[in-house]
Formats: C-alpha cells, structure tokens, sequence
C-alpha cells in the first residue's frame, strides 16, 4: 500500500472507529467481543482498501463487522463461552439513564439477526434495502425480523417497566 492510501486509512478509522466500535457492542451486547469484531474488520478492510471506494467504504466497513459477529455466533465455541463484563464508564451525562438501560438489555436478549436488523435500521438510519444489502438477505426477511425484533422489544421493556415501577410502590 502506498503512503498517500496508508494516510487515508488511518484517517479514516481514526474518524470512524468509535462508530463502528458503537454499532458492533449494540449488536452483540459485548464490549470485548465488539472490540474484537472491529479490530478483526478493520484487518480485513486494511487488505482492501486499494478496492475500497471512498464513498461506499463506511458501508463496507460495517458490513464487514456485522458478517465477523454473525460468523462468529455461527461457531461452536462461542454457544458454550459467555463473559459478563462492564461497559467502559461514560463521562457524559447520561440522558434517560434507566430507560436506556432496560432497553439496552431487552435488545441483548434478541437474536443476533434481529438486532443486527433493529441496530442497522434505526440507530445506523439505513433504509430496508440498505440494511438487506449489508446482512445479504432480502427485504423481506429485513421486514420480519424488524417487526419480530420491535414487538419483543416492546413486551419486554413493558413487562421490566412495569417491574421496575412495582418495585419502586
């Protein structure tokens, strides 16, 4: 890789790491696990930047950090080990603390696909075909895992909800 294309590369995971590192903990619930994942994407994207296109290469990038999750669920190994680990401390304030947390624990419970559909198209903003693009499926399959992912989301934040209130009678 020439130097001019090396800059460029560490322009852009400098820029868009955090994003990325963002997406992969909301689809995986894992602050390691999506260190990993982004660390093993941005090896991979590295060896194709020459083919990367500029405006297509965030999309690209995460594309290939939902197919190293979604692989990696797919393994043996990964069924029989879970870690529980604290997510690093944020300094800023933060805004709907406890209705934040049960929703960030109710999207944990969803399948990977389910949550790697609701985290594409509502916290990445893609639209259904972007987002069937990114998991290569179809936009049907994007249509019913949304509506499958937003409906046990919705019985379980109301179900927590309603348990958090009772506890505080």
């Amino acid at each position: 890789m020439r130097p001019a294309q090396e800059a460029e590369f560490r322009e852009f995971v400098a820029a868009r790491r955090e994003a990325l590192l963002r997406t992969a903990y909301l689809v995986c619930g894992d602050w390691h696990r999506a260190e990993d994942a982004v660390q093993t994407s941005l090896v991979k994207l590295y060896a194709a930047w020459n083919r990367a296109r500029s405006p297509t290469v965030e999309a690209y990038a995460r594309k290939i950090v939902l197919r190293t999750l979604i692989d990696e669920g797919r393994k043996g190994w990964f069924r029989r080990e879970r870690t529980f680990a604290a997510p690093p401390r944020d300094t800023h304030a933060n805004p709907g603390g406890e209705d934040r947390l049960i929703a960030l624990a109710a999207l944990a419970t969803l399948p990977t696909r389910q949550r790697a559909t609701l985290v594409l198209r509502f916290w990445e903003d893609l639209s259904v075909e972007e987002t069937a693009q990114a998991l290569r499926c179809s936009a049907g399959t994007v249509k019913s895992q949304t509506a499958r992912g937003l409906a046990t989301l919705r019985q379980q934040f109301q179900t927590t909800r309603a348990g958090v209130q009772g506890v505080r009678t």
